[in-house]
């Protein structure tokens, strides 16, 4: 898809929240998008991220939105906000990349999809993590054979949750968020990439507490609702008869972060997807030592989506982190929260084409909009 223009892509970033300022540090090095603009309904909050960051303009959403120099708006309101702040920026005539999960519903998600169709306009949506070295080296290795067939992954995310180190956590325990929906994006992107669209789901769920108390920051001591399960257990089955077992858990003391790929010929130790980098390890079948396998590709951080959008909407090339991506995985979390909540198999409706890989040489620093 082409914007007709030329030259870097105008960017606003609405919601000056904690992430913000990783976004506004990354896309701040890419010639390829321009950030114009930040808005949040805390304009001080808007104000203070645009003058740490440099960004000529602040305000709130709706003055943002109607800057004709944004073309594009990055998304990173809560999860609860997600739609509704697309849709207004898809009705202002702007592209639109968010953060994860696209929506709280598919259906949302799919109305979203098809406003921007009508449109002409594109979505996309975190997690980029998958177009980040580590993932896209683990992507490269299963593709040259060095596990041989892919039968099986496991993965594992687990730890006491975020109220430990987020100044405001109540949103991570609140519908469109928990465990399942906060990390389950990174994961399942992941292996969506890898093994293709996914056909089926079974899963388990829990809530251990129904309050939680803030430990850092101005709110510290303060106790707030747990909305949502606290720890899932999923079975994923794709189409190309990979399958996956996962675990998404804010109730464990013991941290841990796994991600392991069995084939017929050896186990992949994939990094963990929600970073850009590695290492990437292989234990071949038969063998008792590890090998450590080159990882190569781009490890800036999160934006990589945006500035890969943003040349999607200049030359009309491929767009990886895709809103059809996000929505797949949206239906994947909704059917493993169904299945849990129901006791059954719960089938997945829809399907989504893997993303293609990146290009080795693939440079986000490059100027290549002229």
């Amino acid at each position: 898809m082409s914007s007709g223009g030329v030259g870097p892509v105008g960017v606003a970033v609405v919601g000056a929240g904690v992430i913000s300022a990783e976004y506004l540090r990354t896309l701040s090095r890419f010639p390829d998008v321009r950030v114009v603009a930040v808005a949040d309904l805390d304009e001080r909050r808007a104000d203070a991220a645009a003058r740490t960051h440099g960004i000529p303009v602040s305000g709130g959403p709706e003055a943002v939105l109607a800057l004709p120099e944004v073309e594009l708006v990055v998304n990173l309101t809560v999860p609860a906000a997600h739609a509704q702040v697309a849709k207004d920026a898809l009705r202002a005539g702007k592209h639109v990349y968010g953060e994860k999960p696209i929506a709280l519903a598919p259906a949302e998600a799919e109305k979203l999809l098809a406003e921007a169709s009508e449109r002409g306009l594109l979505v996309g949506n975190a997690p980029d993590t998958f177009l980040g070295a580590g993932l896209q080296s683990a992507l490269r290795a299963v593709a040259a054979g060095h596990i041989g067939v892919p039968v099986a992954a496991t993965t594992v995310t687990q730890s006491l949750g975020p109220e430990s180190w987020h100044p405001d956590p109540a949103f991570f325990y609140q519908p469109g968020a928990g465990p399942l929906f906060d990390l389950g994006p990174y994961y399942l992107t992941s292996l969506v990439a890898m093994f293709g669209s996914v056909s089926q789901v079974a899963a388990t769920a829990v809530r251990a507490r129904a309050e939680r108390t803030v430990a850092s920051g101005p709110k510290a001591g303060r106790v707030f609702p747990v909305d949502v399960p606290t720890h899932v257990s999923a079975l994923v089955e794709f189409d190309s008869d990979v399958c996956a077992n996962s675990t998404f858990s804010f109730d464990s003391a013991l941290p841990r972060i796994r991600f392991e790929v069995t084939g017929t010929e050896g186990t992949l130790a994939v990094p963990d997807p929600n970073t850009f980098g590695g290492p990437l390890k292989l234990l071949p079948s038969g063998e008792d030592t590890w090998r450590e396998l080159p990882v190569r590709g781009r490890t800036d951080g999160r934006g990589l989506g945006v500035v890969d959008m943003a040349r999607a909407v200049r030359g009309g090339g491929p767009h990886r982190a895709s809103g059809a991506l996000a929505l797949h995985v949206l239906h994947t979390m909704a059917a493993i929260a169904d299945s849990a909540e129901h006791a059954r198999f719960a089938p997945l409706p829809s399907r989504v084409v893997p993303p293609r890989p990146l290009p080795e040489g693939w440079d986000p620093r490059e100027a290549t909009l002229g």
